[in-house]
């Protein structure tokens, strides 16, 4: 697992040592961020459940300004830290060991979220439903969601759009953007 693009390109992250954290491939992670590519520059993002912390770390590599990065496990935390250490962001983070939907209820908002819990969870339809409710998205803002191919995510309501979905093998991403009329 590498950072592909940007300040700390080429740095390789530390991956688990166990099966509870399913980091997102290399192909995945390179469509991701070529499909949000425009929208990183100076960007706040949140990164609802790091795992490794290799989302978020892309982002800022990439020109995001700042990254709150969420884990409920201390392990995921831990190896979030390493990670920002290994590629010298740091300061440019925030670790938090919490629960995501309970965190983001402070009230923050962001340009760009990423929502890849564990898979065959519910943790995804709950995180989506509380960042509607919270409304954490500025304007113009992008969620981007990683699941399985075959898992249908719903539309939402009014100012947040369903857009594309992007099938790589098993895995889909799914983007919803905040649209405010100009």
């Amino acid at each position: 697992m590498r950072v592909v693009a940007g300040t700390c390109r080429g740095r390789r992250l530390r991956e688990p040592e166990n099966e509870m954290i399913r980091p997102t491939t290399d192909r995945v992670k390179e469509a991701l961020f070529s499909i949000i590519q425009f929208s990183i520059p100076g960007a706040a993002v949140l990164d609802m459940f790091g795992g490794t912390g290799q989302l978020a770390i892309e982002a800022l590599s990439r020109g995001a300004e700042k990254a709150v990065i969420v884990d409920a496990s201390p392990d995921a935390v831990k190896l979030i830290r390493q990670n920002l250490k290994t590629c010298g962001l740091e300061d440019k983070a925030d670790v938090v060991n919490a629960d995501s939907t309970m965190y983001i209820k402070n009230g923050a908002k962001y340009d760009l979220v990423f929502l890849d819990p564990p898979y065959d969870t519910e943790l995804l339809e709950k995180a989506l439903k509380s960042a509607i409710e919270i409304d954490i998205l500025k304007d113009n803002g992008i969620i981007i969601c990683e699941t399985r191919a075959e898992k249908v995510l719903p539309d939402l309501p009014l100012p947040y759009r369903k857009g594309k979905e992007y099938r790589y093998g098993k895995i889909k991403l799914t983007v919803y953007v905040k649209s405010v009329p100009a």
